[in-house]
C-alpha cells in the first residue's frame, strides 16, 4: 500500500484539484475512460506501468494453528481417528482365527487353482504367500507353462518377471491337482467353464468349496458361474463363493493394496474364505447373501468398459466418457435390481468399484478392445492379437438377452452389442445415443 500513498507522477499533477493532498489521488469519476486512452500513447504507457504494477498482491490467509477453533477441530479429527483404530483392533481380536489352522489336515491346507492365466497365477501366488506350509496346485492346460512354473517358478506366458513361491506347483493332471483339496479357486473363462468342469467332475468331491473369480454370463444360456458350476458338476449343493472387485492381476502380483468382496449363501463359508484370502495388502469384505448382485455387476461392467474404451478410441473427450459411464451404471443398476441384486452391492466393490477400475485404467482388457474398436480396427483382428480373454465381448449379447427378459431398456450396453455384431459403427452409435429423448434422470 506504500506505493499508492506516494505522490503521483508529475504527468498526473494537472489532473489534481489545487487544494488536494499530493499523497492522495482523487480522480474525477469520468477519468476511467481517459485512463484507457493513456495506453494509446507509448510514452504515457511506459510511465503508468510502474505506477499500477507496484500494487502488492494480498497474502493468502491461513487459519492460525494456535487459535481455539483450529485446536478444537484438530482434536476432533484425532479423536475420530483413534476411535476407528480402537474399533479395528477390538474387532480383529474377536475374530482372530486363522482358517489355515482349522482345515481337515493338521499342518497344511491344500488349495487348487483351476486355470493358468494372469489372474489365476496372481491368486495362486497370493494364497501361497499366506503360509509356507500351504499347498497350492495349479491345474493348467499348457504344458510349457506347467514346466516353467515347476522348474523356474515363473509363469513364462503371463508373468515372466515375477517369481512364484516354491509352494506353487503346476500340473496338467486334474486328478492329481484335486486330490485332498480343501478349496478350489476357479479362474477359467466363463464361456469355457461348463465343458471344462464336466471333464473334471469325477475328481471333484461334493463338499469342495468353489471360489469363482470368473466374471461374465454364458452366451447361449445366460447362466452365471453360480449356476454353471453346480450344473456342470451335477451337484446342486456344491458349495459356491463369488470373489469379485477392482483387482488387476499385475497389481496383486506386486502386492499393492487391493480390496475385494466375497459372496455366498453360506455365511460361515464366506467368512472362512475371507480369512483364507485376507492379508496385509488384500482386504476381503463379505456381501450378505447377495451372490446375484456380485456376479451380475461383475459381468456387466466388462461390457461398459468396452463402451468407455470406444469413447477414448474416438477421442470424444472426458465429458462424454463420464456421461456414458454414468448412463451405463444406471443401466446396470436397473437390470441388476430387477434380477434381485441389492443396491448396496451395486455401489460397492464389485459394482462401482470394479466399474471405475475397468472403465478408466489402461490395464483393462475390455477397455483396450473398446479403444481399438473406436480407432477403427476390426474386432476379429483385435481378438486374434490378444493372448487373454476379454469377457465383455461374449457377455454383451447375453446382457441384451437378459435386458429383454426383464424388460429393461439399456441403450449404451445395447449399442456395444450392436457394434460387436458389426451391425452398427461407433460413430453411428454415438449419434443415436446423443439423439435419445431428453428425459428425467432415474
Amino acid at each position: 500500500m506504500a506505493a499508492l500513498l506516494e505522490p503521483p507522477p508529475p504527468f498526473l499533477n494537472p489532473l489534481l484539484p489545487p487544494s488536494s493532498n499530493p499523497t492522495r489521488l482523487l480522480l474525477p469519476h469520468n477519468l476511467k475512460f481517459k485512463r484507457l486512452n493513456l495506453y494509446n500513447n507509448p510514452t504515457l504507457h511506459s510511465q503508468t506501468t510502474t505506477c499500477f504494477a507496484a500494487t502488492p498482491q494480498p497474502e493468502p490467509e491461513f487459519p492460525d494453528p494456535t487459535s481455539e477453533p483450529t485446536r478444537d477441530r484438530r482434536r476432533a479429527v484425532r479423536l475420530a481417528w483413534e476411535k476407528i483404530v480402537r474399533w479395528s483392533r477390538s474387532l480383529r481380536s474377536k475374530t482372530k482365527t486363522d482358517i489355515l489352522e482349522r482345515t481337515n489336515k493338521v499342518n497344511c491346507c491344500c488349495v487348487v487353482v483351476l486355470g493358468g492365466g494372469s489372474f489365476a497365477t496372481a491368486m495362486a501366488a497370493h494364497v501361497a504367500n499366506r503360509k509356507d506350509e500351504l499347498e497350492v496346485n495349479m491345474l493348467v492346460r499348457d504344458a510349457q507353462v506347467c514346466q516353467s512354473i515347476n522348474h523356474n517358478h515363473f509363469n513364462s506366458k503371463y508373468f515372466p518377471e515375477h517369481k512364484l513361491p516354491e509352494n506353487v506347483i503346476a500340473t496338467t493332471d486334474a486328478k492329481a491337482a484335486l486330490l485332498n483339496a480343501d478349496y478350489c479357486l476357479h479362474a477359467v473363462p466363463v464361456q469355457f467353464s461348463a465343458s471344462f468342469l464336466e471333464g473334471i467332475a469325477e475328481y471333484v468331491y461334493p463338499e469342495l468349496p468353489f471360489i469363482s473369480v470368473s466374471k461374465g454370463l454364458e452366451l447361449n444360456t445366460l447362466r452365471t458361474m453360480s449356476q454353471i458350476i453346480p450344473q456342470a458338476l451335477k451337484n446342486p449343493r456344491q458349495p459356491f463363493i463369488a470373489l469379485s472387485g477392482p483387482s488387476f492381476a499385475l497389481e496383486l502380483m506386486n502386492r499393492l493394496p487391493t480390496a475385494m468382496v466375497v459372496a455366498s449363501k453360506d455365511k460361515k463359508l464366506a467368512n472362512a474364505v475371507q480369512q483364507l484370502l485376507a492379508s496385509s495388502y488384500l482386504r476381503i469384505s463379505t456381501s450378505r447373501f447377495d451372490v446375484t448382485g456380485v456376479e451380475v455387476t461383475g459381468a456387466l461392467k466388462n461390457v461398459l468398459a468396452i463402451a468407455a474404451g470406444i469413447v477414448d478410441g474416438m477421442n470424444l473427450g472426458n465429458n462424454s466418457k463420464a456421461a456414458l459411464v454414468s448412463q451405463g451404471c444406471s443401466e446396470i443398476r436397473w437390470l441388476a435390481t430387477k434380477m434381485g441384486a441389492k443396491p448396496t452391492t451395486i455401489t460397492g466393490l464389485s459394482g462401482i468399484g470394479d466399474i471405475m477400475l475397468t472403465c478408466f485404467v489402461n490395464l483393462s482388457r475390455n477397455r483396450t478392445v473398446g479403444v481399438r474398436l473406436g480407432s477403427g480396427e476390426r474386432l476379429d483382428d483385435i481378438l486374434s492379437s490378444m493372448n487373454q480373454v476379454a469377457e465383455g465381448v461374449s457377455t454383451a449379447g447375453a446382457v441384451i438377452a437378459l435386458a429383454q427378459k426383464y424388460n429393461v431398456k439399456m441403450p449404451v450396453l445395447t449399442a456395444v452389442a450392436r457394434i460387436i455384431d458389426n451391425e452398427l459403427t461407433p460413430k453411428k452409435a454415438v449419434f443415436e445415443l446423443m439423439s435419445l429423448p431428453q428425459v428425467e434422470e432415474v
